[in-house]
């Protein structure tokens, strides 16, 4: 996949009193994901090419995609497509990238997610809600051993968004 044309909209660096191989696991792990993303379960065959899914804490699937790079414990890109096809097909697909680095005592992640054609800063609320939170949780679970639970409500800019696009929401 020619990922070249992916533009980066949205990019949280994050600092945890971690190692990269724990802070790999936390991002390539089911059961970890669970604790920290929302109950989703990260399910990721570990090469390129490999299938890359989320699913949702009833089992259903929420996101896939597939990988485009695996470095670990340092690099890990997926295609991160939700399982909403008018939506991909109205918005294109997404590239969520993770680089892990150690910092002295401390791992500095960043996630970048990426889009292959611009998009509106109210279509985009729905990551910049959610990422924040996700990489808080997974920070507070790794340094404390117990997530960060976020309540929030649905991102109601993306929402009208879409619906302004005539893309079908829940």
């Amino acid at each position: 996949m020619d990922i070249s044309a992916f533009k980066p909209e949205t990019v949280y660096t994050i600092y945890i009193a971690s190692t990269p191989e724990k802070v790999w696991q936390a991002l390539t792990s089911a059961e970890f994901s669970r604790q920290y993303f929302f109950g989703n379960a990260v399910e990721i065959d570990l090469k390129v090419g490999g299938s890359y899914i989320v699913r949702t804490p009833d089992g259903a699937l929420h996101i896939s995609g597939e990988v485009i790079e695996c470095e670990p414990p340092r690099r890990l890109s997926v295609t991160f497509n939700v399982n909403w096809p008018a939506l991909i097909e109205a918005l294109g697909q997404t590239l969520v990238t993770y680089e892990i680095e150690q910092i002295g005592d401390a791992v500095r992640l960043t996630m970048i997610e990426a889009h292959e054609r611009p998009l509106a800063d109210d279509i985009l609320e729905g990551g910049r809600q959610g990422w924040p939170a996700i990489l808080s949780s997974l920070k507070s679970l790794l340094e404390t051993g117990q997530p960060l639970v976020v309540k929030m409500a649905p991102p109601a800019k993306m929402l009208a968004a879409l619906k302004a696009l005539g893309i079908a929401v829940p």
